[in-house]
């Protein structure tokens, strides 16, 4: 049993660095720097990894002692609670950061695409400012 307290300990604490990360990231957002974007998400995929893996161990834990006549004990049990608790804790916290996240993101390819469009548009209207034999004279000095 301690095993798995263990283990659910070790998944509140990247449960804590996976808030972090996105925390310092949110705050780059709300300064206007995007440029770390790749990064954020490589860091976070990493973490969810050994989420992941923790995740696996908790279940063989599980199943191995799924067939124990062996219990918790009260004071197991009351820890094993709090972790849950906890856990859940992050886990709403988190969630609540990744709407942040994806507000940020969709606002920030907003600006993008609208940016391209003015360029666009900018392209055009200099196409319309040209007459083909001023270009033409230009093009054959050159």
């Amino acid at each position: 049993m301690e095993r798995i307290i263990t283990l659910l300990r070790e998944k509140n604490h990247y449960l804590e660095k996976f808030h972090e990360v996105n925390e310092q990231e949110l705050l780059r957002f709300d300064a206007g720097d995007f440029g770390n974007v790749e990064v954020f998400y490589g860091t976070r995929d990493k973490i969810l990894d050994l989420i992941r893996v923790i995740d696996d161990l908790l279940s063989e834990e599980n199943e191995r002692h799924a067939g124990s006549t062996a219990s918790c004990s009260p004071g197991q049990k009351a820890e094993i609670e709090r972790i849950l608790k906890s856990k859940d804790g992050w886990v709403t916290r988190i969630l609540a950061q990744d709407l942040n996240v994806i507000s940020w993101i969709e606002k920030e390819k907003s600006n993008i695409i609208r940016e391209l469009q003015s360029v666009r548009k900018g392209r055009k209207a200099m196409k319309g400012y040209r007459s083909g034999e001023t270009s033409r004279t230009l093009d054959e000095k050159a």
